[in-house]
């Protein structure tokens, strides 16, 4: 059995996936807790500390995009990897995610081995982030990338992982245009399998927080920031 920290927490009202879910990752060796709903999956995220959460978007109480929603206030959780459990392949509950925070989205009925690479491509990710020239300054905007914190215009800005290495990888070459292939390949990994619109959702939200204008949309091709 191989030995690792990892702590990932699981989130579905239905004792069958959680069982599942809880089999499959344990004998990976991750250590694994559980929650029936989001309420208490936040007092147990903000108790345990996760690095990983896998959260149903069906839920009662708090459903899956709120209970999103609130992880990625809590400062504690700043570095946090939320993966979402759809049941269905539906473009809304993907986009909605997305738009809410999640790293990446897995469909139900859940196969193991779809499940563990992903996790584990993911986690390799997190691990492998580049903090070179740790703190980086344009123009109005200052990204640390050894404490996952973005400073724009004098303010500190939360933001999502991946939205986080979204912008960390276009601001560190202004105006140079970044192909999808290669934004997907940097950001997401070429072991994670993710929807085409992905990129998009994520480069709506960072112009929602940091101005439209500094993200300049190359038909055909990809994005670059401009300064």
């Amino acid at each position: 059995m191989k030995k690792t920290k990892t702590r990932i927490l699981l989130v579905d009202d239905e004792p069958d996936i959680l069982e599942i879910l809880e089999y499959n990752l344990t004998n990976e060796g991750y250590k694994v807790t559980k929650a029936k709903n989001g309420v208490e999956a936040l007092k147990k995220a903000n108790e345990w500390e996760p690095h990983l959460v896998l959260l149903d978007v069906m839920m009662p109480e708090m459903d899956g995009i709120e209970t999103c929603e609130q992880l990625r206030k809590n400062p504690k959780l700043a570095n946090l990897i939320i993966v979402f459990l759809t049941a269905r392949s539906e473009d809304y509950s993907q986009v909605a995610g997305l738009e809410a925070g999640a790293d990446d989205y897995i469909t139900k009925p859940i196969k193991p081995k779809v499940l563990l690479s992903k996790i584990k491509a993911m986690l390799r990710r997190f691990k492998n982030t580049d903090i070179k020239n740790a703190v980086v300054e344009v123009g109005e905007l200052e990204i640390n990338r050894e404490e996952y914190k973005i400073v724009y215009q004098g303010e500190e800005l939360i933001l999502p992982r991946k939205e986080f290495e979204l912008i960390s990888l276009l601001a560190s070459k202004p105006n140079k245009v970044f192909e999808r292939g290669e934004i997907m390949e940097k950001v997401w990994g070429s072991d994670v399998v993710v929807g085409d619109r992905t990129i998009d959702v994520h480069i709506r939200k960072l112009r929602e927080k940091v101005g439209d204008h500094h993200f300049k949309t190359v038909k055909g091709v990809g994005y670059k920031f401009v300064v």
